[in-house]
């Protein structure tokens, strides 16, 4: 299994749920490392396009294609979610200016700041 680290863009599936398909999307790993007994856990947050309305705590991608993403999008630092690391395939990494800002709201979502 690759080793992944905060920062480090995704693609992991997600489920629909009114059908039975799934698609793939990009994610920003958020933990420091893989989780769990064997290291086969990520935590997540979700990437969605900028033309999405906005939430409090969005953070945007300022070079997307350099992150390795098609379009202009933001990381939702409100929606995090652990998947399998088996499931995620590499596609890019933050910058390091735009990762300590998604760390920053992290941060403050949980009371550390």
């Amino acid at each position: 299994m690759r080793g992944f680290e905060g920062g480090d863009i995704v693609r992991v599936p997600f489920p629909y749920t009114d059908r039975t398909t799934t698609a793939f999307r990009p994610a920003l790993i958020s933990s420091r490392q893989a989780l769990g007994d064997s290291g086969g856990l990520l935590w997540v947050l979700m990437i969605t396009s900028a033309e999405n309305r906005g939430w409090p705590g969005d953070v945007p991608i300022n070079d997307h294609l350099s992150a390795g993403l098609p379009m202009p999008s933001i990381v939702r630092t409100a929606k995090i979610a652990t998947i399998e690391a088996s499931r995620a395939t590499p596609i890019g990494r933050l910058a390091p200016s735009t990762w300590d800002e998604v760390l920053r709201h992290i941060m403050a979502n949980v009371g550390l700041v």
